[in-house]
């Protein structure tokens, strides 16, 4: 009777320990999805409110990072939302901006406090031609094909955005297609803040748009192998020619300053482990 009670907590234990897991990355999920949903109407409050409070909280985008919560208000609000709805919250008359999300992955780690998600967006973006006298943009309508490599973390019991990175590897014009993409599509960040005002917090080396098709890295190993893309795999010199001739593979490491500061919390004797942006043991970054 005592094996067979004991038996019966192991299982429960062990049966509520995958319900959590199940429920976490349904929720983180969720997240994402509502994310997509603000970011369609320019419902940019509504996108900075949803990221977490942690200082080294960043979202990467073209080639640069907007860091803690004011460079990421910065990004959302300082950039996007005066520039694509003249600081508005919320949508304005005759302007697209829709982003579907799919192709989600998702992975918790044992802690059940941090998780990584690689999710396909497929934006659909334009202006009405009724409008193209007062928009920025003028009369355009265009494509944007991107990828997110993300991180979440859970505040307070609640999962929360907290190391985004998006790379929006190609765009098109509507009436061209993505074959015939000018060069230079979307101009990079040059400047930081504040010398730009609703500039990023730092620019690096992560310069990619079609025709660069290197592989964003993947934040799991291979479901069989258990074995991580090789560098060299990821990336994409010219046809027949030999890898060594092509661009560096990018990463979704963590920035140097907070791999030190995890280093040096986790203590001297024991180095953190880290792969593709993932942490190996989150206990010690909490």
């Amino acid at each position: 009777m005592g094996d067979e009670l004991a038996e019966l907590k192991a299982e429960v234990k062990r049966l509520h320990t995958k319900l959590q897991k199940v429920e976490d990355e349904a929720e983180i999920r969720k997240v994402h999805f509502k994310y997509g949903y603000y970011l369609d109407k320019c419902l940019y409050q509504e996108v900075v409110d949803m990221f977490s409070n942690h200082p080294d909280a960043y979202v990467e985008f073209l080639g640069s990072r907007y860091r803690g919560k004011e460079g990421i208000r910065r990004l959302y609000i300082g950039r996007f939302q005066n520039f694509f709805v003249k600081g508005r919250n919320g949508p304005v008359y005759g302007f697209l901006l829709d982003h579907p999300m799919m192709q989600d992955i998702v992975d918790v780690d044992p802690s059940g406090t941090r998780a990584w998600a690689r999710i396909r967006a497929l934006m659909s973006a334009g202006t009405h031609q009724s409008i193209q006298e007062e928009h920025p943009r003028g009369h355009a309508q265009w494509w944007e094909g991107g990828l997110y490599e993300n991180e979440y973390i859970k505040e307070d019991g609640v999962w929360k955005p907290f190391r985004y990175r998006y790379f929006p590897f190609w765009h098109a014009d509507f009436e061209r297609g993505w074959a015939h993409t000018k060069k230079n599509y979307i101009p990079w960040p040059t400047q930081t803040y504040p010398e730009d005002p609703s500039g990023p917090d730092e620019l690096i080396e992560q310069k990619m748009l079609w025709p660069d098709t290197r592989c964003i890295p993947f934040h799991y190993p291979h479901p069989v192998t258990g074995q991580f893309v090789k560098d060299d795999d990821l990336r994409a010199p010219k046809y027949g020619e030999d890898v060594s001739t092509s661009l560096p593979p990018l990463s979704i490491a963590l920035p140097k300053d907070q791999l030190e500061k995890l280093e040096k919390e986790k203590g001297e004797t024991e180095k953190v482990v880290e792969k593709n942006g993932v942490i190996a043991d989150s206990t010690a970054v909490a």
